[in-house]
Formats: C-alpha cells, structure tokens, sequence
C-alpha cells in the first residue's frame, strides 16, 4: 500500500511539474512574440521615417539594445533573401544543362565582387527612388549585408543537388513524384544539413562587413544607418574605448543569443536527415528544441497545421486528376530559357556600361591597379598559409574527439561570427607598438577574416572520417605519424581545400578594410587592390572603382580555374573516401 500511494503521488508530481513547465514554456514564447511585434513596430517606423542628411549615433549604452536590434533586423531580412536566392539560382544551375554553363561562372565572378563593388550602385540607385525616406537606404544595406551571405549557400546547395546519390532520383521516380514531391521530400531535406551549417557561416561573413554597410560614405555624402556597426564606427573615430567595449559586449550577447535560439536548434533539427550511416555518431541537442516540444501552444498549432493537411490531402485524392494540357507544359519550361535570355541581355547591358566607364581609366592608373593585384594576391595568400599553420593540426585534434567537438563548437561558432573588423583598431594598436606597418600587418588583419573558414571544414573533415577506419588503424598499433600522413591528412584533404577555397575568397574581401584602416581619426593603407577599393570608393571616383572591382574578379575567377579546379581533381581522384 506504502509503495502504491508512493507511485501515485510520484506520477502526480511528474504531472504537476510538467504542466508548470509547458505554462512557462507558453508564457516565455508569448513574451518573445510580443517583444518581437514591438521591436518590428519599430524598425518599420525607422525604415519609413524621413530621411536626414546625417545621423547622429547616441554613443551610450542604453542605446545598444535598440542598435542591436536595428542590426539584427537587416541581418535576418538578408538572410531568408539570400536563402531564397539559394534555392531558386542553385536548383536551377543543378537542373538547367545550358543554364548551368553561364550561371556557376556568374556565380564565381559574383561572389569574387567585394561588398563595396556593390555599394555604390546600389546606395545611388534606391536613395534616388526612395528620396524622401530611409526605406531606400536601408534596403541597400540589406542588399549589401546578403552580398556576404548569398554566394556560399548557393554553392553549398547547388553541390548539394549535384551529388544527390542515384538510388534517391530511383526512389523518386518509382513513386512518380512531382518536381515539387521531388524538391521537398527528397531535395532539400538532403541538402539541409549543408544548408545549415552553410547558413551559419553566410551569416558570420554577413556580420563582417556589418560596418561597412551601416557606415557608408560616398564623396561628401553620409548614408550612416542606427546600427551596431555605425555605433562601433563612432566609437573608433572618436577614440572611445568604453563604447567600443560596450559594442563588442553587445555584438557578442548578439551572437550568444542567435546560437543558442537559431543555430544549435536547427543544427539539431538537421541531424534527423542524414543520409549516411549514424551508427557511433552521438546526436546533438538543444534545451530551446526541448522546451519546444513541451509547448502546449505550438504543439496545438502543430496539430491544427496536420489535420489542414490532410483534409487538403483528401480532397486533392478524391478530385479527378486532370492532366495538364500540352500547351501549359510547353510554356512552363520556357520560363527557364526566358529567364536565361533575360539575365543574358542584363549582363550584355552592364558589360557596355562597364567598357565606357573603364575608357576614362588612364595608363598610370591601370598600372597601379595591376600593381596593387599582385601585392594583395601575395597577401591572400600568406594570410591562408599562416591560418592553415594552426587551423589544420588544432581543427583536426578536435574533429578527432567528437565529444570535444561538440563542447568546443559553440565556442568557436560565436568567435567566427564576430565581425572582426570590430577588433581592428586594437589590433592595428598592437601593430603600431609593436612597429609593424600596415604592409605586413594587413595580413594579420586578414586572418581575421579568414581562419575560421579552414578550422570550421578541417574540424567537419576530421569528424567525417569513418570510425571503423579511425578503429583499424588503432588496432594494427599504426605509429601516429603516419596515421595523419596516409589516413587523417588525405581523408581531410578534402574539406581543407573548400576551406582554402572559402578563406581565399574571404581574405579577397577583407582586403577592402585590412588595406585601408581608420586609426585615431586618421586613415592607413597600403599599396593593394583593397585599399584602391577603399578609397576610390570614398572619393567617388567610380571609374577607378570599376577598374579595380573588375581586376580582382579576374583575378580571383582565374584563380579558382586554375589551381583551385587543379586541386578539386586531385581531391576527387586521390583523396576521396567514396572510391
């Protein structure tokens, strides 16, 4: 009797206890519901206000949560732009043999572009068709910010598409699916894994040029936005080292936040469409994705979604299939070689413009511009040798131990996701004591920028290695050395090389703020692409601007063509663990 009355009342405990811990969880997704339709409230009172000749940024710190939110309000409207970018350009470079020829080296030049190639053309354009607001301003920076983001989830998903395995299109086409039953069922979930862990890193490069895209100067115009990066920007101009200590602390709770309630969630999420075998592989959680499933709310909501589901999945069972008519098949794959046609004559429209602006460029300048490619490609590329020097070993001692990985991997999302030029004036303080010019100090500035893209893929090589392999190898007793010389090293190869690829591209763009410095209310640079860039931008002189944007995209296009194509052959020949 003693041990049933004890059962009982442990049964109404656990009760009691559960259902005051789903009101809380209620509660707390109300509360963030309401604070986010106030924050919005906002922003959009912002967007729609009048536009003022220059913004005065409030430097203290009460002002930072506003600040903050502003920030992560354009970070997120680039982020589902770029991903619906993602979607529609890699889906279609996947599934379009002609497009494909045009789209992916579009792709390459468009990702080679840095951010302030695009800035001016873009601030110029919506300012003059928003005159009288900030509406036009404010979408240029969200235009900007997604130029950081959309490149590598495009490339990620088109990959994605590209090696979807043959026994899924099998699957697919046994049960007749539609294009759309294909996409959604067999598609994306394949490629979500990649998309997300893609989507973490668009969004750190996102926060990477957060100054630059809410700081803009163009001539003796100033189109500063509220924001995190404005507020940061003041702060290093007038010299104040509390309020730049109070952006970084804002700037890292950000980023804490958006891990810990985005990213570990989805992270989590994703792990339930893996494609390859999960024997050994311990699965991640996430307490937000926890008291998700305890909700009341969102569970009901989620029922009432499934039951309109299947009341539209009997209805469309139960009406007779028409077929479509030839004619609507007929113009529905025209769309793709319309579209196709269309971005053709844009590109042929922009090249004209492009040939008359670079006819003003004189012989002096274009030889300085060369000059400055040779000097910044040299930087690029000492830059990745030193970041691999520690990224490698350290990246692969942690993908090695998977529960150390999984301990260290927030840690090392939230240090790649901040922006680093944040950190550049400390660091550009160290470089001054330490007698350093910015020739050789702009390189450390591009690690910056860059290291974390090779330790992120060397780490998620070295997780990716099998473990009856990693097994074997321990068994027959193979002296450590050479296990990282003819197992770990070539398995990783692989990732190491889109890290290399990614971290090339990343210092390219990062040579626009390490080449050309604000330090002490005075500006430092270097001979480099990037600081032409930089400054051609801040003079208005756009001619040398397009000249300079143009030299670096053939550059860096070249580059991926030659070496990086040279070594992706090599990857998939010799170093591939698929056979």
């Amino acid at each position: 009797m003693n041990h049933l009355l004890k059962r009982v009342w442990g049964e109404a405990e656990a009760f009691f206890e559960r259902s005051r811990t789903w009101g809380l969880v209620d509660a707390w997704i109300l509360l963030v519901v309401m604070g986010l339709g106030y924050g919005f409230l906002r922003v959009a009172q912002e967007w729609s206000g009048v536009i003022h000749p220059a913004v005065t940024i409030n430097l203290s710190p009460w002002a930072l949560p506003k600040y903050a939110f502003f920030s992560l309000t354009r970070g997120v409207l680039a982020y589902f732009l770029s991903l619906g970018f993602s979607l529609v350009y890699g889906y279609w470079a996947a599934k379009d043999r002609r497009a494909e020829k045009l789209l992916i080296p579009l792709l390459d030049i468009l990702q080679s572009i840095p951010v302030l190639g695009f800035m001016p053309g873009l601030v110029l354009a919506l300012v003059a068709l928003f005159p009288h607001r900030n509406l036009g301003i404010e979408l240029a920076s969200v235009l900007m910010i997604f130029t950081g983001q959309a490149w590598n989830m495009t490339f990620s998903f088109y990959h994605s598409l590209k090696l979807l395995p043959t026994d899924f299109h099998e699957v697919a086409t046994v049960y007749r699916f539609s294009r759309w039953q294909c996409f959604k069922w067999v598609e994306l979930p394949f490629a979500s894994m990649g998309l997300v862990w893609n989507s973490m890193m668009s969004v750190a490069g996102g926060w990477f040029f957060l100054m630059v895209s809410e700081t803009f100067v163009l001539g003796h115009k100033d189109f500063r936005l509220p924001g995190l990066g404005s507020y940061m920007s003041v702060a290093v101009a007038q010299g104040n080292i509390k309020a730049m200590l109070f952006a970084v602390l804002a700037m890292v709770s950000m980023i804490v936040l958006l891990d810990q309630l985005i990213w570990c969630p989805l992270v989590a999420w994703s792990q339930k469409f893996s494609a390859g075998d999960s024997a050994g592989i311990t699965p991640v959680d996430s307490w937000v994705l926890l008291w998700f499933r305890r909700s009341r709310l969102l569970d009901g909501l989620r029922q009432w979604l499934a039951r309109r589901s299947a009341v539209a999945q009997n209805k469309s069972a139960s009406a007779p299939v028409k077929p479509r008519p030839a004619l609507a098949l007929k113009q529905l794959n025209l769309i793709p070689f319309v579209a196709l046609l269309l971005l053709l004559a844009v590109a042929t429209w922009g090249g004209w413009h492009l040939v008359g602006m670079l006819q003003t460029v004189s012989v002096g300048e274009w030889l300085e511009i060369f000059l400055a490619a040779v000097s910044t490609l040299a930087r690029v590329l000492l830059s990745t040798l030193l970041a691999t020097l520690w990224a490698l070993p350290l990246g692969l001692v942690i993908g090695l131990n998977q529960r150390l990985a999984q301990r260290v991997q927030p840690l090392v999302q939230i240090a790649a996701s901040f922006p680093a030029p944040m950190l550049f004036p400390a660091v550009v303080a160290i470089l001054a004591l330490a007698h350093v010019s910015l020739t050789w100090g702009s390189v450390t500035l591009m690690m910056l920028g860059t290291q974390w893209y090779i330790f992120f893929n060397v780490i998620a090589g070295g997780m990716a290695i099998p473990p009856d392999l990693r097994e074997v190898a321990r068994g027959y007793r193979v002296p450590l050395m050479r296990r990282c010389l003819q197992l770990y090293l070539p398995a990783v190869f692989p990732y190491l090389l889109t890290g290399w690829v990614a971290a090339a591209g990343g210092a390219w763009n990062t040579s626009i703020v390490a080449e050309y410095v604000s330090y002490h209310g005075r500006t430092l640079h270097t001979l480099g692409l990037g600081a032409l860039i930089s400054q051609a931008a801040d003079q208005g002189q756009f001619a040398v601007l397009a000249a300079s944007v143009m030299v670096m995209a053939i550059v860096v296009v070249t580059f991926n063509r030659t070496v990086w194509r040279y070594c992706y052959t090599l990857s998939n020949t010799r170093f591939s663990l698929n056979g």
